[in-house]
């Protein structure tokens, strides 16, 4: 059997907790909309926990290939990929969102939740994946 070393248990570990801390956050969303008689699903909130699920895996990914040949980069690789995720809100939920011509709360808090729960689980990552320790080349 095949040993794993520590940046892949730091990757597994990256997509396990992005998953669940999503999923939690997914359902406490949804519950937080319903007790407050809001509707469930407006807002393309599915769309946006998907985009930013993607978008984050996506990202961290890129990092985790790039992070040898690109290590005293990285943090600015990760600032582009929040670049991107704002390029992603502004070219395709931005629109949508400004159709009746103000953004509500709603809309703010369908994208930018999953958003925030995404780009702190990146940070931790990436911060856990820096601190690994080197193996001699």
């Amino acid at each position: 059997m095949k040993k794993t070393n520590n940046a892949q248990k730091t990757a597994l570990y990256f997509f396990l907790q992005l998953m669940g801390a999503l999923g939690v956050v997914f359902l406490a969303h949804l519950f937080f909309l319903s007790a407050n008689h809001l509707p469930l699903f407006n807002d393309k909130i599915i769309v946006t926990y998907i985009i930013n699920f993607l978008l984050a895996v996506v990202i961290f990914l890129s990092l985790f290939f790039l992070r040898k040949k690109y290590n005293d980069q990285l943090g600015f690789l990760f600032l582009f990929g929040s670049f991107f995720k704002f390029v992603v809100f502004f070219i395709f939920f931005l629109p949508i969102y400004k159709a009746d011509g103000n953004i509500s709360r709603l809309e703010f808090f369908a994208f930018f939740v999953p958003y925030t729960v995404c780009l702190i689980i990146e940070t931790v990552s990436l911060i856990k994946l820096l601190n690994l320790p080197k193996k001699p080349t």
